[in-house]
């Protein structure tokens, strides 16, 4: 691949607007990894965030760069890779976010990333520059981590209520509360290792493009120390205006039911990042909490919530690929 001409500004900026997509990812999804814990009542808001933001960081020693890997060489054709690409995913991506997070709609930002890129790409260069075994790989998972969430998440809860038969009310509240810090631990591990791991793909794609970096090379420590820590920021200040919709509208959750679509979501996950299949935390865990709630019967979920949140899903990429394709057309002006 030969290197495209870019100077250190253009380079540094787009560097910096990965990383405020980054921010921007913990921001928009802190709601999948505390929804449910403060929801039940576990932790205070500001100590949910906290908690999840360790752990988003703390996935950097846990997970190998598989998801890294399939977003920098197996998402789009490396070849027509340049800054105008780069920045039309970026906003297309970045614009989507806020879109859905002024709304209070528990989008994907992942699939916000891929939609960019696959925008800004066929802007460029047409449908050809897509790599399809790649993009069918996140296409399909767009309805296997819902499913497999939605599925482990109810049978934990059915598991659960048949071992804890008898056993009142108020001490299988007291066990779970105690478990949820356990299970929101591994979902927010979950998180921030398939996540994270988009960004460090995306500034590698740029840092390979630019010449800077070379295919077969390691992906820099500091991109990977730099997106880690940009997500679990983003946690920190977290996106409260999605943690009521995923935490008691699509149905209401008491501590048992919390860890097991946490817990079922982060089996999800791990499943995934292992992989290197990026993936929707929020379709994984949405799913796994309506799991929950038709495991207790088909009437304890808000059909009409989870199914306004489909449509977002189905909107997504599309969406964020035609706002990508109009910034890519702009970058020819600015950049």
């Amino acid at each position: 691949m030969q290197a495209v001409e870019m100077s250190l500004t253009v380079l540094v900026v787009l560097v910096l607007l990965a990383l405020v997509f980054d921010f921007m990812n913990g921001f928009h999804d802190a709601a999948n990894s505390i929804a449910t814990v403060v929801s039940t009542g576990v932790l205070k808001p500001h100590h949910a965030v906290a908690w999840a933001a360790f752990f988003n960081v703390a996935a950097i020693a846990v997970f190998q760069l598989k998801v890294a890997s399939t977003i920098g060489k197996g998402t789009i054709d490396p070849a027509i890779v340049d800054h105008y690409v780069i920045f039309g995913a970026l906003i297309g991506a970045i614009a989507w976010n806020i879109i859905t997070w002024y709304y209070g709609i528990p989008s994907s930002s992942s699939h916000a990333l891929i939609g960019g890129l696959a925008g800004a790409a066929m802007a460029k260069a047409g449908a050809g520059s897509l790599i399809w075994s790649g993009i069918g790989k996140v296409l399909a998972f767009i309805l296997v981590a819902p499913l497999l969430g939605l599925l482990l998440g109810g049978l934990m809860m059915v598991g659960i209520a048949w071992l804890m038969n008898g056993s009142t009310p108020r001490k299988v509240d007291k066990r779970f509360r105690r478990l949820q810090l356990v299970s929101a631990a591994l979902y927010s591990l979950g998180h921030g290792g398939n996540d994270a791991q988009k960004t460090i793909g995306i500034i590698w794609m740029l840092l390979v493009a630019a010449g800077v970096s070379k295919t077969a090379e390691s992906v820099p420590m500091w991109v990977v120390f730099s997106c880690y820590a940009a997500m679990g920021l983003g946690t920190m200040f977290g996106g409260w205006r999605i943690v009521k919709t995923m935490g008691q509208r699509i149905t209401k959750l008491r501590p048992v039911g919390g860890f097991c679509a946490e817990t079922g979501g982060a089996i999800t996950l791990f499943l995934a990042t292992g992989l290197g299949i990026p993936v929707s935390t929020t379709h994984t865990i949405t799913g796994a909490i309506v799991g929950v709630g038709t495991a207790k019967g088909a009437s304890n979920v808000r059909w009409g919530i989870a199914g306004g949140i489909v449509w977002a899903w189905i909107l997504t990429i599309p969406a964020s690929a035609l706002i990508a394709a109009l910034a890519w057309w702009l970058a020819q002006l600015l950049l």
